[in-house]
């Protein structure tokens, strides 16, 4: 016969190696994020967008290198300071869009599946691209994914949509 202690311990391993398994299904052994979360996983790129240029250089100092991106109109015409962590679209004095080599556990090169998968359902396929409207800080924001022509991620954008 098997004494009182020993069921209990036995129960307890298996409620909690089972417990283990559904907080770590599907997400990398990684529990999924609330919604809280998500928005707090953009918080440091977003709170780039609308600094000042003065602002800018006093937090990354001198970019690694400055490049012109041409718009398809004339007034889409920016000046962009690369940096390791990303590239700032600068309009006038202030910052209005990042490109980024990561953003919300989504990378260069990874699949349009995985992408879709990771975004959910608030993103929205437009083919070539996906958007996905972030929780707005001031202004309105959108994560843009855009894929090349095999269908891997070449781009990743944070962005004020009304700019």
């Amino acid at each position: 016969m098997i004494k009182a202690p020993g069921i209990n311990i036995f129960l307890f391993l298996i409620v909690t190696s089972v417990w283990a398994q559904e907080a770590g299904a599907n997400t990398g052994g990684q529990p999924a994020r609330t919604e809280t979360e998500n928005v707090t996983a953009y918080t440091a790129e977003v709170a780039y967008i609308g600094m000042k240029l003065d602002e800018l250089i006093t937090r990354f100092g001198v970019p690694q290198a400055v490049y012109a991106s041409r718009g398809q109109e004339l007034w889409q015409d920016d000046v962009v300071f690369a940096y390791s962590h990303g590239d700032f679209y600068i309009f006038k004095d202030r910052v209005w869009q990042l490109g980024l080599r990561s953003a919300q556990g989504i990378s260069i090169n990874d699949s349009k599946p995985a992408v879709v998968l990771t975004l959910g359902e608030a993103a929205t396929d437009h083919g070539d691209y996906v958007l996905l409207p972030l929780p707005p800080t001031g202004w309105p924001l959108m994560l843009r994914v855009n894929f090349n022509s095999s269908g891997r991620v070449a781009a990743i954008f944070i962005y004020r949509p009304d700019f």
